[in-house]
């Protein structure tokens, strides 16, 4: 027990201290836990003889993803997907397969040897693809959606390589088995048979059963998978809820996953496809987000523990003797992997970042490897120096994985769809009031304004907006509004004034700043994202300074007030009152802002805010009591004392702390 407790707190230490790091340096959270892996593993020797045990602990991760991931996917998208199933996946399976057995059979290996590391290198790793594309926001785009398919189909044709790989075994080579190869440890092994005694009479039950009745066996099971999770699933978890206890719906959940994970393995199945299956099933149930919410935290932790396992079994000796070797093999690997799915990707027609996510994203080899090893090994099909070998090249592959989806943003950067040049419109109309950046922000006003009587000119960067607009008889220009010479084309020198409603910040400051320059004159009304942009527009000489969510929210507080036992009369008196005291005070702490440095740090600014919160609370308690002389002192009147004790306690509970200001 105290063994395991040091274990537990050696590797939760571990990834404490260095995935943290390896996300805020921009690495990702997978390598961190790579590297956490191998400083515990093979750098400081810290893993004890449990970590076979806890890697097939930590695979239940890749079971729990891919359920979650069912639960995305409703069964009409998954019928979808099938075309890229059936193409995309099988063709890069098959091909792999093809292009690695001929490269090792040119390189003097048996055929069968060959054919079965084939099969083993073709798949990619689950686990950590998916972990990524989540983790970067990749899962919608085309390539992610590629790749989702690819890998779906990757752990379906694992169960044929498991029942086709027996008829590959060499007698010369049966015989050392799976312990003697390194993969389990012995006493390990033992003792975790003793423990899974419990299921030793189904298991047998299974094994003695006729092949026709294994296959009717399995059909009945993933046929109560799918009838049990449309019938059942909503009256068993209205049950579970009408308890009232939290922690059963985390226990329905668990017992959901692993229970089919076990049914799956009972039969020879993959537990990832099974869970997989009851996801897709249960995702139109109305407790879809209540599972997602349950199972997270286990799939988070145990996929972790997952990639700490694969970087603390690398063979840093078998590395060491034979580098060139080794790395040359790895490197060989992604490159015939990439180059088939760069050929698939074109062949699917996926658009340029779209095929390098793709190509990138699925160059590596993947966790079932490791299982398809140990399997090759106990059927006589690998020798102990190619097991090893490919349980190295394998991980190695695994290891650089974030480097490859580090090359692939920095081409999608270069290859991001730029806008084609265009020549800015002939600005044939000035109006009084010119408008830069016409979207959500300036079509409100563009609206207001011309709908007045007053004329307008308006510019916007992009052309399909303008376009949209003209079908809509509103006539813009098409050109970039910070650019100086449209900018006076526009009428720069006559306008009355200017409205800055472009999204880009820095362009914002850019135009407000030049504006300014060639009309000190020149009233100039501007949107601001959030409190340091105005203070940044302020201080680029900006006149009115909006900023884009505040006056929504002061309206959505107002309702919060009349609902709350406000008069409507009171609401709004409140409402404006704050209106004006918080703009008298941004203007006031905009003295204070120091560009480039976070207002927390700025002393002056931090107690000015402090200052100025009180003063905002002392402003509309005395406007509460001129609009309402008979409210009490700390409550509108038509609250009673108790209600209003209860609001009281509740505000001050949820009320954050003073001078957060930005």
């Amino acid at each position: 027990m105290e063994g395991l407790l040091l274990e537990a707190s050696i590797y939760l230490a571990a990834a404490v201290l260095v995935v943290p790091l390896a996300v805020r340096i921009g690495l990702g959270s997978v390598l961190g836990y790579l590297a956490a892996g191998i400083l515990v593993g093979p750098v400081f020797g810290f893993a004890g003889a449990d970590t076979a045990d806890l890697q097939h602990f930590a695979e239940f991760g890749v079971v729990l993803m891919l359920f979650l991931i069912g639960l995305e996917l409703e069964p009409k998208t998954l019928w979808d997907m099938r075309h890229r199933l059936l193409g995309l996946g099988g063709l890069q399976v098959l091909l792999t397969t093809i292009a690695i057995a001929a490269a090792l059979v040119w390189l003097g290996l048996v055929w069968q040897v060959a054919l079965t590391l084939g099969m083993i290198l073709s798949l990619s790793s689950t686990a950590i693809v998916l972990q990524t594309l989540s983790e970067k926001s990749l899962m919608r785009t085309a390539g992610g959606r590629a790749s989702f398919s690819v890998l779906l189909t990757q752990d379906i044709a694992v169960i044929p390589m498991l029942a086709f790989l027996p008829l590959l075994a060499l007698p010369a080579i049966l015989g050392p088995t799976a312990d003697q190869f390194g993969i389990t440890n012995g006493e390990v092994e033992e003792a975790a048979h003793g423990a899974e005694s419990a299921a030793e009479p189904l298991l047998t039950l299974v094994e003695q059963l006729p092949n026709w009745a294994v296959t009717g066996l399995t059909l009945a099971i993933v046929a109560g998978i799918v009838l049990a999770g449309h019938f059942l699933s909503r009256p068993v978890f209205r049950f579970v809820h009408a308890s009232r206890l939290p922690e059963m719906s985390t226990f329905i959940s668990l017992l959901i996953v692993l229970g089919i994970a076990f049914l799956m393995m009972l039969v020879g199945l993959s537990p990832a496809l099974g869970t997989f299956v009851a996801g897709v099933v249960l995702a139109n149930s109305e407790f879809r987000h209540q599972i997602e919410a349950d199972i997270k935290p286990f799939k988070g932790l145990l996929l972790g523990l997952f990639f700490m396992t694969v970087g603390i079994g690398i063979d840093t000796r078998t590395l060491f003797g034979q580098p060139v070797t080794i790395l040359g093999l790895t490197i060989a690997l992604i490159a015939v992997k990439a180059a088939i799915l760069y050929l698939l990707a074109l062949l699917f027609r996926l658009r340029n970042h779209d095929r390098w996510l793709f190509t990138l994203g699925l160059a590596q080899a993947g966790e079932f490897g490791f299982v398809l090893v140990s399997f090759a090994r106990q059927q006589g099909i690998l020798s102990i120096g190619h097991g090893q070998t490919t349980l190295l090249v394998i991980s190695l592959s695994m290891l650089l994985t974030p480097a490859l989806f580090i090359a692939y943003e920095r081409l999608a950067r270069r290859l991001r769809p730029r806008t084609p040049s265009q020549t800015p419109d002939e600005i044939d109309e000035k109006g009084r009031v010119l408008i830069a950046g016409i979207g959500r922000f300036g079509q409100v006003v563009n609206r207001l304004v011309r709908m007045s009587g007053l004329t307008t000119t308006v510019l916007d960067s992009d052309m399909a907006t303008i376009e949209t607009m003209r079908r809509f008889g509103v006539k813009g220009f098409f050109g970039d509004p910070s650019n100086p010479a449209l900018l006076h084309a526009a009428g720069l020198m006559e306008a009355a004034i200017l409205v800055v409603a472009v999204d880009d910040r820095d362009n914002a400051n850019r135009i407000v700043r030049y504006a300014r320059a060639e009309r000190p004159d020149l009233h100039i009304v501007a949107r601001a994202r959030d409190r340091v942009h105005v203070y940044e527009l302020y201080q680029a000489g900006a006149n009115d300074i909006v900023r884009e969510t505040f006056d929504s929210s002061i309206r959505a507080g107002r309702y919060v007030l009349e609902n709350m036992g406000f008069t409507e009369y009171e609401a709004a008196k409140l409402s404006q009152t704050y209106f004006k005291v918080d703009r008298a005070a941004m203007r006031d702490l905009a003295e204070l802002w120091v560009p480039g440095q976070p207002v927390h740090l700025n002393d002056a600014y931090v107690e000015r805010a402090k200052q100025l919160d009180r003063d905002l609370e002392t402003a509309l308690i005395d406007e509460l009591h001129e609009t309402n002389p008979m409210a009490g002192e700390d409550v509108p009147a038509p609250y009673t004392e108790t209600r209003a004790e209860e609001a009281e306690e509740d505000a001050l509970a949820d009320r954050p702390a003073r001078g957060e200001t930005a």
